[in-house]
């Protein structure tokens, strides 16, 4: 293993070349089922394609992302690899989100979505399986995972899912930032203060016109969703949104629900990761691939459910394309 980003990125180089072809996914739109995942087959997921039903192209999805994503952080050592484990850091809070949420309202384990992180699949099933959330931290504590002790200190504030997820968003957010600083890596330190703020916005939005208090979840470290700003959002101040003309959020201007806002926040942010591509010599490359194919993965499950289906193609259109 290499302790710089040049075996690494040599390597992300390839990975990118089976990324699918915008053809691919606009052709898919318009799929029956069969065809679907007749093309499927014939991609990169196709290998881990076991079955035809939507449950099997969900795993093979899962799978494919968990072998080509999952150990880009053991290809390397030193800094490059903790660059490379900072940002898979994301992917296990958000998969520490999905968790609870399906534990709270019973979705079967089956049915997350998980993204491809520091973490195995086996883990997380163990921590669904865990009695309480509690009993999930405790899983978690297991592998020494940051995590662990963020959803202890979080669980004695608070046991509303909503707030649970914001104060995890806060605790895991201010550790990655700080420990961002320590490494010579300005594009994974500008992204990361994007996803501040994203992460501001979308807590403003699920908390809007709750008595909470502003501090206690508003996340330090972004760059254009201030602490007062925030308080405006949370208080349902939509103008906030129309101030961020000139900035990389201008996009959410005119947002007024959370799915639409989610929608465009991975838009605009897969944009901005994507701008490290060119990145040859630090993280900027892995930042984007890994985005790139999170996207990819989120349009071929929704693809997957509309050939499935038989649903309009208007139906998904918007969901699956960034313009």
């Amino acid at each position: 293993m290499a302790d710089d980003f040049g075996y690494l990125n040599a390597r992300v180089r390839a990975r990118r070349s089976t990324l699918l072809k915008e053809s691919f996914l606009q052709e898919a739109l318009d799929l029956s089922y069969p065809d679907f995942l007749r093309l499927l087959s014939e991609s990169v997921y196709g290998q881990d394609l076991a079955g035809q039903g939507l449950p099997e192209v969900d795993r093979a999805i899962a799978l494919t992302q968990a072998r080509l994503v999952g150990d880009l952080a053991g290809l390397v050592t030193g800094e490059a690899r903790e660059a490379v484990r900072l940002l898979l850091l994301r992917n296990d809070l958000t998969n520490l989100q999905a968790v609870l949420r399906a534990k709270a309202t019973g979705k079967p384990f089956e049915e997350v979505v998980l993204l491809p992180g520091t973490l195995k699949e086996a883990l997380w099933r163990q921590a669904y399986e865990a009695q309480d959330a509690a009993g999930m931290a405790q899983v978690l504590s297991v592998p020494g995972h940051p995590l662990a002790r963020a959803l202890r200190s979080v669980l004695r504030e608070t046991q509303d899912l909503a707030r649970i997820e914001a104060l995890l968003a806060k605790r895991f957010f201010e550790g990655v930032a700080k420990a961002s600083k320590a490494l010579e890596e300005t594009a994974l330190r500008d992204y990361l203060a994007l996803e501040v703020d994203a992460e501001n916005l979308r807590t403003a939005f699920k908390l809007q016109g709750q008595d909470v208090p502003v501090e206690s979840v508003f996340i330090r470290g972004g760059r254009f969703v201030d602490r007062v700003r925030f308080a405006r959002l949370l208080e349902g101040d939509y103008a906030v949104l129309d101030e961020l003309l000139g900035t990389p959020f201008a996009p959410l201007a005119g947002a007024r629900d959370l799915k639409t806002l989610e929608r465009r926040l991975r838009c605009l942010l897969l944009k901005e990761a994507r701008k490290g591509a060119t990145d040859s010599l630090g993280v900027g490359l892995v930042l984007a691939y890994v985005k790139e194919r999170e996207w990819e993965a989120v349009r071929l499950r929704l693809l997957a459910r509309r050939a499935y289906f038989g649903l309009p193609r208007a139906q998904v259109e918007e969901e699956v394309v960034c313009s």
